[in-house]
């Protein structure tokens, strides 16, 4: 039933500004040139970026956000764009894979409070500085089962990134990416999900990747894992290097009733995931003495406000 939908219209400009897959280049644009072409670009893209977030009305920050992915697609479309980093965008996410394959751009345009509409795109590194970019098309409110649904591009449970970890299970890479989901006027969600590419080198979103048997209580494996909690708590939810797991709050609810998600607060406690096996396992309380307020081992997430800082780059949906 998917293919009978109509194409939203965030689908309708990005085809209207090129095709996906391969654009070639007659010759490769690099030094100083470069650098100014991009640099003025980058230019444009921050003033509407700004407006995305910042006009008054709902209708003005629509209207900047269809002019934004224009002119980043034009942007991208330059060769070897994908070594130039954006730095000025600060309020667009632009998160590179640790192994520089890939970079995904997301960001989030607010209709009020309450609704909120989320976009980006996947680029991917090639050798001869070629465009190959996969629109992002949030369609979360349109998958039944998002926790064992497996997706693609065009069927992206949105997100808005703040950290992607790499890791191997027998020659297999699998890209975990961290993000965050405003959701309500209410609640906020903090999501994990696997990224992985098929045979063409396509992207897909999710899997059997979050274990939890070795629980107390088990329950099935799932293709994907988040957390949702009051809007004012702000709950961590982030990859510890040092642990070499994610570890996020344990939530109550805050007036012990149950199943308000909205309501859920930190208590002290953390749960995390570890990688074994080609899966994340869940670990039910990470540490053994609750930590008081202040002790916390991790950060908080980045932020809207911190998605602009620099990162440099090295040289159909089926249901499970």
């Amino acid at each position: 039933m998917m293919h009978m939908l109509r194409k939203p219209f965030y689908v309708i400009i990005l085809s209207a500004v090129f095709t996906i897959g391969t654009l070639s280049f007659s010759c490769a644009q690099t030094g100083t040139a470069f650098r100014t072409e991009m640099r003025n670009r980058e230019d444009s893209l921050k003033v509407l970026a700004t407006k995305i977030v910042q006009e008054r009305e709902a209708g003005d920050r629509f209207i900047a956000d269809s002019a934004f992915t224009r002119m980043l697609v034009r942007a991208l479309k330059v060769p070897y764009s994908f070594s130039y980093p954006f730095d000025s965008v600060v309020s667009i996410s632009k998160m590179y894979a640790p192994d520089s394959t890939f970079r995904i751009f997301t960001w989030q345009v607010s209709k009020d409070e309450a609704v909120h509409r989320r976009h980006g795109a996947i680029q991917m590194k090639t050798n001869d500085g070629r465009l190959v970019l996969y629109p992002l098309i949030d369609r979360t409110a349109m998958i039944e089962n998002v926790v064992d649904t497996i997706t693609n591009h065009e069927w992206w449970v949105g997100s808005i990134y703040y950290r992607i970890v790499l890791k191997e299970f027998q020659g297999k890479k699998y890209y975990t990416l961290l993000g965050y989901d405003e959701h309500t006027i209410r609640s906020t969600k903090k999501r994990i999900e696997v990224l992985t590419f098929n045979g063409e080198n396509k992207p897909v979103f999710g899997g059997k990747y979050f274990s939890f048997a070795q629980d107390t209580a088990r329950k099935p494996t799932q293709s994907r894992f988040w957390i949702e909690y009051k809007k004012q708590s702000n709950a961590r939810l982030q990859f510890d290097d040092e642990m070499d797991m994610i570890i996020f709050d344990h939530l109550i609810p805050e007036n012990n009733e149950e199943g308000k998600l909205y309501t859920y607060i930190p208590d002290g406690d953390y749960e995390g995931f570890r990688w074994q096996n080609g899966q994340w396992v869940h670990i039910e309380k990470v540490f053994t003495q609750k930590l008081k307020d202040g002790e916390a081992p991790v950060g908080a997430p980045v932020s809207e406000d911190k998605l602009g800082k620099k990162v440099t780059p090295a040289k159909k949906p089926a249901k499970q």
